[in-house]
């Protein structure tokens, strides 16, 4: 079984929804391992001993991050200590996103939400990287609004098929669409850091050549990780 871990990363320009796909196998390690990346802070920084690895409070040192505010190195360091863990664990990624700007051009307003655009996309991604490796996958996401909606579209997903181009019928995902607070969990978490890094990357949040240079060198940790990442620009 693939635990399929996702959550989400946007802005006014763009929108990105990561899947880390963890083997039931390897994800109580994986969580372990992002658990001591927090300890190891927690005993050097006096951080919360349960901090949330969340990517926006890590790189702008809020919540439970506060207190490492002027730390940017040691900050990085727990953005990478927790990449590590990712990269030292037999799982996959994959990243869906939309341009918002295009999607408004050419639909106006007559256009789904944008998560359950992106969703579709992840969703149908999964399906195929769960059916080429013989295998069914499970969806676990962050909480967010109308998670009603988005169950009622994996199960007509499911029964139906999804729409557009690649329109296909979902069989390698099974029962719902499970959300849990991240809070509660390390590797919705490590979803959270990836769809955060990956969005400051795309969008060229950081007009600094070394917070670029240093964003970069964080992603050729999970680089080869990556099975799939591709933004839709209608």
């Amino acid at each position: 079984m693939l635990l399929t871990y996702v959550d989400e990363s946007y802005s006014d320009t763009a929108y990105y929804i990561a899947a880390l796909l963890c083997p039931d196998t390897e994800a109580i390690s994986l969580a372990k391992a992002l658990d001591k990346v927090v300890a190891e802070a927690a005993c050097s920084y006096d951080v919360p001993a349960g901090a949330e690895l969340h990517g926006h409070d890590i790189f702008q040192a809020k919540g439970h991050w506060k207190k490492m505010g002027p730390l940017v190195r040691a900050r990085i360091g727990v953005y990478n200590g927790a990449f590590q863990a990712v990269a030292d664990h037999d799982v996959k990624i994959i990243i869906r996103g939309v341009d918002l700007a295009g999607l408004q051009r050419r639909y106006g307003d007559n256009h789904d939400a944008p998560h359950s655009i992106v969703l579709t996309h992840l969703l149908e991604r999964v399906e195929e990287y769960a059916r080429s490796q013989n295998e069914f996958a499970l969806m676990i996401a962050d909480e967010v609004p109308g998670q009603d909606g988005y169950r009622d579209e994996l199960a007509y997903y499911k029964s139906v098929g999804t729409w557009g181009y690649r329109a296909k019928q979902l069989t390698r995902i099974v029962d719902t669409m499970h959300f849990a607070p991240s809070r509660a969990s390390r590797l919705v978490q490590a979803a959270d850091l990836i769809a955060y890094l990956h969005r400051r990357i795309s969008s060229q949040a950081d007009v600094d050549d070394r917070a670029r240079r240093a964003n970069e060198k964080l992603w050729e940790r999970i680089q080869p990780k990556v099975q799939h990442s591709l933004t839709w620009y209608p």
